[in-house]
């Protein structure tokens, strides 16, 4: 061979070895990406509302008993924040 088959041998040969290596990679991070992850767990609220994509408020803003203001109270209810809020803080349905 002589130098200019030779160097056009060997740089057909490196872009060829670069894009193997490049459509591999992609394979691979292709194949990696549709792996699930753990299940995640729902809150008691989330599970009362399963429509409320973006949470409930839970403030009533209706008359309540006094009973229920200290079930409220004692539930926590104004510091919830969703989804972790109690059920305790919903009047029954």
């Amino acid at each position: 061979m002589n130098t200019a088959s030779a160097r056009l041998f060997r740089s057909t040969v490196a872009t060829a070895s670069v894009a193997l290596l490049l459509a591999a990679g992609v394979a691979n991070s292709t194949g990696t990406r549709q792996i699930e992850g753990p299940a995640l767990l729902q809150t008691a609220a989330e599970e009362a509302f399963p429509d409320a994509a973006f949470g409930v408020d839970h403030t009533v803003t209706g008359p309540t008993s006094a009973e229920f203001k200290k079930q409220q109270a004692d539930a926590g209810c104004d510091q919830a924040i969703w989804p972790d809020v109690p059920l305790a803080c919903y009047p029954k349905r």
